[in-house]
């Protein structure tokens, strides 16, 4: 990995209000975050997708916490689409594929560990299991189920100060992954954090991701819904990220 990683970061595009760092693809971001591992750079990567940016319209904290991120990457493919309107050909880099990819990568660098936590009780553990089996050299600090309350959030926070993992994926859903990654980073402020979302799910095999051919053509979002039918009022955002957007670029003197 050059050098010139730590020197040029990622290039910014605003997408209706919310920046995006660019790279050119998937293992670009994850050589970056390597590189931020190695040298214990702290950093929050936030994986934005369409109705991620419109809860930050109207979520003032969420909309500082992903301003306030070291990366965000264009995971959703309204995202990707935005930015094509305005001529920039970039790759759609999915949380739960960069999230894979980084697992893997990580596995080889010396001394660094990773913690899973989110998810219901059971599902963490067997994803971490997954990953045990997938990657024997990968350094598994701990897990931790997303339904931990009162004491049991407190030794959470206590067990992340005292393990000072290098890598902390954090399942709890959007944007609730968000806010708590924002208000205890500080605990490991070496280590890159990432929200994670449903990834949990799909690595214990209790979800399954959409067909590759709906992932190729940006549908995956509809298998999503087929999966998870109440999520319709929240997918209500995709029409008005469309609008949105299509008034942005083609408004004159905007």
């Amino acid at each position: 990995m050059s050098s010139l990683v730590s020197v040029h970061p990622p290039r910014q595009f605003p997408v209706l209000g919310v920046n995006v760092d660019l790279l050119e693809g998937l293992n670009d971001y994850v050589d970056w975050l390597i590189h931020r591992i190695r040298m214990e750079q702290g950093t929050h990567v936030v994986t934005l997708n369409a109705e991620m940016t419109m809860q930050a319209q109207i979520n003032a904290e969420l909309g500082q916490i992903i301003h306030n991120a070291e990366l965000v990457v264009p995971d959703g493919a309204g995202i990707v689409l935005y930015l094509k309107l305005y001529g920039q050909s970039i790759h759609r880099c999915p949380g739960v594929e960069l999230s894979e990819a980084l697992l893997r990568k990580v596995a080889t660098v010396p001394n660094a560990s990773v913690f899973f936590y989110g998810g219901a009780p059971g599902v963490v553990e067997k994803a971490a299991q997954r990953w045990q089996q997938e990657c024997p050299n990968l350094t598994l600090a701990g897990v931790a189920h997303g339904y931990v309350q009162g004491d049991e959030q407190v030794e959470l926070t206590q067990r992340l100060q005292a393990l000072q993992p290098s890598l902390i994926f954090v399942g709890l859903g959007v944007p609730r992954q968000e806010h708590w990654i924002a208000q205890h980073r500080a605990l490991c402020p070496q280590a890159v954090w990432i929200g994670v979302g449903g990834s949990f799910d799909i690595w214990s095999g209790t979800k399954q991701r959409a067909p590759q051919w709906l992932c190729d053509h940006n549908l995956e979002w509809t298998y999503r819904l087929y999966q998870e039918p109440w999520r319709w009022r929240r997918m209500m955002a995709l029409p008005e990220f469309a609008w949105q957007s299509l008034i942005e670029r083609f408004t004159p003197f905007r």
